[in-house]
């Protein structure tokens, strides 16, 4: 199993004990005071938990011991395993919010992570729909719930509130029935670090949402469900997997189209606003990104566009 990624960060009874201890206090701490989602958490852990693993090979017993020399070599070593540099950035932000930890609860000297340098990610341009695909898309499924179905319902639903909205999967999928508020056209969503927005959505989306809880949800829904939006075949809550197949056999029903994810129509969403003239704060709020840095590389994705239509069109390009 690759190191500092394991389902549970760590056996802890591999570990040293003090290292085994402390590694169950930053899980409550990430858990209780950060408020983290469970899938965030277990990231973290399993970056922490490489560290500790790495540092215990060294001769190491006590977080309280980590020094920078020991962090360097263990990203070298995972640079050696050929991780690429997001993973390796990653991986270096986790040991430098856990060694800051450390530090300020008094379980080490001093942060010796502060100084902890990482490569910079890959900055990769998202690959997109065009707006005459995303169109081709929603009709495409539109037309395969003609004969009523409520999964049919369901899908339309499901892609028009993922391209409306720009939420994520994972948000998608914890949707509630009682987070859409269906006269003001605004859904209620429970982003990353549990930030909650609101975030509105159209016309199209809005008929979709009414057809599937009026005339899709009541015939699937089963004891157990709770309130959650969007059902499985079974009557439970969706999960991601299944919301990822639907998009990647929607789109392969589009001449073109590329196979992109969930969050291929996220990009795409948040591509189209700003060729539509949506300002970047606005388009940062919608998508609950935390940095407008993280917004701004949608703008290098239509000044290509922009100057991919140049080269073709101007006779002196």
């Amino acid at each position: 199993m690759d190191e500092g990624n394991r389902a549970r960060a760590t056996d802890d009874a591999a570990l040293p004990e003090p290292m085994a201890r402390v590694l169950g206090e930053y899980e409550r701490h990430l858990v209780a005071e950060r408020d983290l989602t469970p899938h965030t958490v277990r990231a973290y852990l399993a970056d922490v938990a490489g560290v500790l693993e790495h540092a215990q090979r060294l001769g190491q017993t006590d977080p309280g011991e980590l020094d920078l020399r020991t962090l360097r070599s263990w990203l070298a070593k995972q640079q050696t395993m050929g991780r690429s540099r997001t993973t390796l950035a990653r991986r270096a932000t986790a040991a430098r919010v856990f060694t800051a930890w450390l530090a300020r609860t008094g379980r080490a000297p001093q942060d010796v992570g502060a100084a902890l340098g990482s490569p910079k990610a890959h900055q990769t341009l998202p690959d997109v729909l065009r707006a005459d695909e995303a169109r081709d898309l929603l009709t495409a499924a539109a037309e395969l719930a003609d004969d009523g179905s409520p999964l049919g319902l369901r899908d339309v639903a499901m892609l028009e509130v993922l391209y409306a909205t720009g939420i994520r999967v994972g948000e998608l999928v914890g949707l509630d029935v009682d987070d859409v508020d269906g006269e003001r056209h605004v859904v209620r969503v429970l982003g990353k670090g549990r930030k909650e927005r609101t975030v509105p959505y159209g016309r199209p989306a809005a008929r979709a949402l009414g057809l599937w809880l009026r005339h899709g949800r009541p015939h699937v829904v089963v004891e157990g469900a709770a309130g959650a939006l969007f059902l499985g075949a079974r009557g439970r809550r969706i999960d991601q997997r299944a919301v990822r197949t639907l998009v990647h056999q929607r789109l392969a029903d589009v001449p073109g189209a590329p196979d992109l994810g969930p969050h291929g129509l996220r990009h795409s969403a948040a591509t189209h606003l700003l060729e539509g003239g949506a300002d970047l704060r606005s388009v940062q709020e919608l998508l609950g990104h935390a940095s407008l840095a993280t917004t701004q590389r949608y703008t290098h994705v239509t000044t290509d566009r922009l100057r991919r239509a140049y080269q073709q069109a101007h006779p002196r390009a």
